[in-house]
């Protein structure tokens, strides 16, 4: 359950790190969220932010109407952090080391476990780059590291 849970922090974060968050994406994860996690408390925001996630997705949505979905996003968005954060101090809770690969899907938002296809990396590095590119406000370092990510993976094919 915990490589799930990383994996809609995943998701949930790059919608909601998006300069325009797709909603319509928002809400099949938030539906999902609630209908498969063991997790109460994520169920629970998961639920209630389903409704303003779906008015959201609609095109002549409100100011008003996407605020809020981005605050029952956030509130998903918070519950992930706290059920994903490492807890110091106890037993067999250290935080797991990523491989090379791990970590490189996760810079690019792809789920880890399973084969990925080419244009499936191509268009994960494109969406990332949107917002690494200097060009649109992101850094030099960050948009290389996104390039040597999509490269890797493209190799480890």
């Amino acid at each position: 359950m915990d490589k799930q849970l990383w994996e809609w922090k995943l998701g949930v974060e790059r919608i909601w790190s998006a300069a325009a968050p797709d909603y319509g994406e928002a809400a099949r994860l938030a539906a999902e969220i609630a209908g498969a996690s063991e997790e109460a408390m994520l169920r629970q925001a998961a639920t209630q932010a389903l409704p303003s996630l779906r008015n959201a997705s609609h095109e002549n949505a409100d100011r008003s109407t996407l605020s809020a979905a981005r605050r029952r996003l956030c509130v998903i968005h918070d519950v992930l952090i706290s059920l994903t954060a490492p807890r110091f101090g106890k037993r067999g809770n250290a935080p797991k080391l990523l491989t090379p690969g791990e970590r490189y899907r996760q810079m690019l938002g792809l789920p880890l476990g399973r084969h990925l296809s080419a244009p499936e990396i191509h268009q994960a590095y494109k969406r990332a780059a949107k917002t690494a590119h200097p060009d649109t406000g992101g850094n030099v370092r960050d948009f290389l590291e996104l390039s040597a990510a999509q490269d890797a993976l493209l190799k480890e094919r």
